[in-house]
């Protein structure tokens, strides 16, 4: 089998990376990221050599000959003195502050302005030397609004016209003005919710793909099927996530929802109790929720989810859940009864007056729960603060950076904030993939990380886009 090359650039410790391994059929070539804990995790992990671009003369020739991992600043690579074999898909996705929604107003969102931003310019900038046949670009949902939806706007349309508007994207970033740019015809542009596909994380993440147009030479009927099979793959067409999402509490014990009916039922009802200790309205609601709706894994799944009560579509959603499972080597590992050599599965200690808060709070309830009373939370409004997930839902997004709660809370009452490792499950990291650097630091690059089967779903719709132009 001929395998396809791929060049990844912002690729942090390489989740979306990870995805296409998983696939299998790629030749990682080469990696970029500007931080050395990230590029550690990430050499460690896939084998490349570590090239240091602050160490080299500018504008000297790199080799990515044999697997790279260039450590650095992206302006740093010169793509015209690479010594690399025909792309054949360029991955990334530029640091996104600028566009994300919980920035605030539209006023603090900058996205894209007239210039365009710096590292946005360095990867399209690659497309245009490289001009790799497919290109994968993913960002935080709020691009689509920024600037009132004109960043989206431009970017759409840098793809369609890259030979035209190179001039303008590269003026100013050197590496020469590259005149036989190429342009990308996109494919699909959609914010994409991966618990479709497999992933236990309410991520929500825009994704464009698209293919270089002189590649589709069958005219509007290839175009349309190529994009009905990138639409059917990361929609999860024809698979049960969509109905019976994978769980926090199947990835952390390796089991499906088929063996853990007391599991569940203990977690639950050890907060038996609490609501009547807070004594907020927010607790008397959920007293009467869970007084309304006694602790049942089934009935609570299908209220949870909407998934109503099907029981030979349950069964096949089991056996789909299982196969995940299998596939990122979680299978009855439950995490409790597993160490990691990277230290990742350590429970860390909290302060007592966090731990004492933290028992009063149940499952998908946050801060808000215990307002205004002796475990109150001063001066923080966002959801995610102290938030627990719930054993049957899938989790919230897993965030890279801050303090003040926002690290993720287990379900079980006697639990804190989530483990490193938890958290990689969470975002579908296999268990063999090991993370090096600060507790801080592998946090972020667990955050920062596209979910490992969203990368590896994109990676079936890249082989299968590929050989149809092809053929």
């Amino acid at each position: 089998m001929v395998k396809r090359n791929l060049f990844s650039l912002f690729s942090g410790a390489g989740g979306m990376d990870e995805g296409f391994r998983l696939e299998g059929g790629f030749n990682l070539l080469a990696a970029n990221d500007v931080k050395s804990d990230a590029s550690e995790t990430y050499r460690r992990n896939f084998k490349h050599s570590l090239m240091d671009l602050d160490k080299l003369p500018r504008r000297s020739a790199l080799s990515a000959s044999s697997p790279t991992y260039f450590e650095g600043d992206v302006d740093k690579i010169d793509f015209n003195s690479l010594d690399v074999d025909e792309v054949d898909v360029i991955v990334g996705g530029p640091p996104c502050q600028d566009f994300s929604l919980v920035r605030g107003p539209t006023s603090e969102r900058q996205g894209v302005t007239v210039t365009r931003g710096r590292l946005y310019s360095h990867f399209m900038r690659s497309l245009a030397h490289l001009q790799p046949k497919m290109v994968v670009f993913e960002n935080v949902p709020g691009l689509r609004s920024a600037n009132g939806g004109s960043a989206y706007a431009t970017i759409k349309n840098d793809f369609s016209q890259l030979s035209k508007r190179y001039g303008e994207i590269g003026n100013g970033l050197g590496n020469g003005l590259h005149t036989s740019s190429k342009n990308y015809t996109l494919l699909y542009s959609k914010i994409l919710d991966p618990t479709y596909i497999g992933v236990p994380q309410r991520r929500l993440r825009l994704i464009i793909i698209g293919i270089r147009e002189d590649l589709i030479t069958g005219g509007q009927c290839q175009k349309e099927k190529m994009e009905c099979i990138i639409d059917r793959i990361l929609s999860g067409t024809n698979k049960c996530f969509s109905k019976y999402p994978l769980t926090p509490i199947e990835v952390f014990t390796g089991k499906t929802l088929s063996d853990l009916e007391d599991d569940y039922c203990n977690a639950m009802e050890a907060y038996s109790g609490c609501a009547d200790q807070v004594g907020t309205e927010a607790a008397l609601r959920w007293k009467q929720e869970m007084d309304a709706y006694p602790v049942d894994l089934w009935k609570d799944y299908a209220r949870l989810c909407n998934n109503g009560i099907d029981e030979a579509e349950r069964r096949k959603a089991m056996k789909e859940h299982k196969r995940i499972l299998r596939d990122l080597g979680y299978w009855n590992r439950n995490l409790s009864d597993v160490s990691f050599k990277d230290g990742t599965n350590e429970i860390r200690k909290e302060s007592s007056s966090v731990s004492q808060r933290l028992y009063m709070i149940p499952p998908d309830k946050n801060h808000m729960f215990v307002k205004g009373t002796k475990w109150n939370v001063e001066g923080r409004n966002m959801s995610l603060v102290y938030r627990r997930l719930h054993p049957l839902k899938p989790s919230p997004t897993i965030v890279a950076y801050g303090g003040g709660g926002t690290w993720g809370y287990h379900y079980s009452r006697d639990r804190g904030k989530l483990t490193n490792r938890e958290r990689a499950r969470l975002q579908t990291f296999p268990d063999k993939f090991g993370f090096y650097g600060k507790d801080q630091e592998v946090r972020a690059q667990i955050g920062e990380a596209v979910p490992c089967i969203l990368g590896r779903e994109i990676a079936k719709t890249i082989k299968d886009v590929i050989n149809i132009s092809s053929a």
